[in-house]
């Protein structure tokens, strides 16, 4: 097994969509997967205000994962994290034009465009690790 440098686990989270939240609250760990925008700090998502977001708003420390599998290896990343729901308007566009970039579809506007129920936050960075196998 390999451990991957920085630039490499940068490189997974840019290069893949789906990654996964890990979170933990009221004696209950749930894992969830979401798409996202990465910059290098932060991941950004945009998601309905349920079940993750009511446990992320009660313990903030997440951690964030994506993974990578082929017939040459696999290789994932991890990442423990804080969440931060983002309320202003500029922060909220801010993230939704990440999103756009990325996935072309995301709703434009502030947070009343996108939705009553939906809440766009950040998970920022505070450590990675990742491992691959390459056969």
């Amino acid at each position: 097994m390999l451990e991957l440098t920085r630039d490499e686990i940068d490189d997974l989270f840019g290069t893949q969509r789906v990654g996964r939240i890990g979170c933990h609250a009221d004696g209950e760990t749930y894992v969830v997967p979401v798409i996202y925008a990465y910059d290098g700090r932060s991941f950004f998502v945009a998601s309905v205000d349920g079940r993750k977001v009511r446990a992320m708003r009660v313990e903030p420390r997440v951690c964030f994962e994506v993974d990578e599998y082929a017939k040459t290896g696999w290789r994932s990343a991890i990442a423990q994290g804080r969440y931060v729901e983002l309320t202003t308007d500029d922060e909220v566009e801010d993230a939704l034009r990440l999103l756009r970039e990325r996935f072309g579809g995301a709703p434009r506007g502030g947070g009343k465009a996108v939705g009553d129920t939906t809440v766009v936050f950040r998970i920022e960075i505070v450590e990675v690790t990742g491992r691959a196998v390459r056969r």
